[in-house]
């Protein structure tokens, strides 16, 4: 009896592109900075009277550093859940005067 062995009958694996949201690690600590920062505000967002949205920017830096590096695939911020700035003010809200 034989286990694990290659026979005639045995499929061939075939590998799948991962789920969207799914990318590869950072083994070599290319975003790493980038990624720390961006966690850091996120936790003082959650003990000051921030919100996550105060940590936009950074999330983009982040995104944008692994997109350059390879990490994951050029996207638009828009389908990333992170629109274009120029339409939103500094507190996150849409700007009244932008039409």
């Amino acid at each position: 009896m034989s286990y694990g062995g290659a026979s005639g009958n045995a499929k061939v694996f075939k590998p799948t592109p991962p789920d969207r949201g799914s990318f590869p690690l950072d083994h070599d600590g290319e975003c790493k900075q980038h990624m720390q920062v961006y966690l850091d505000c996120l936790r003082s967002s959650r003990t000051r009277d921030r919100v996550p949205t105060d940590c936009r920017l950074l999330a983009k830096q982040y995104l944008n550093c692994r997109m350059e590096r390879g990490l994951m695939l050029k996207d638009d911020w828009i389908n990333l859940g992170l629109p274009d700035d120029k339409t939103r003010t500094n507190t996150g809200k849409p700007d009244s005067n932008m039409k």
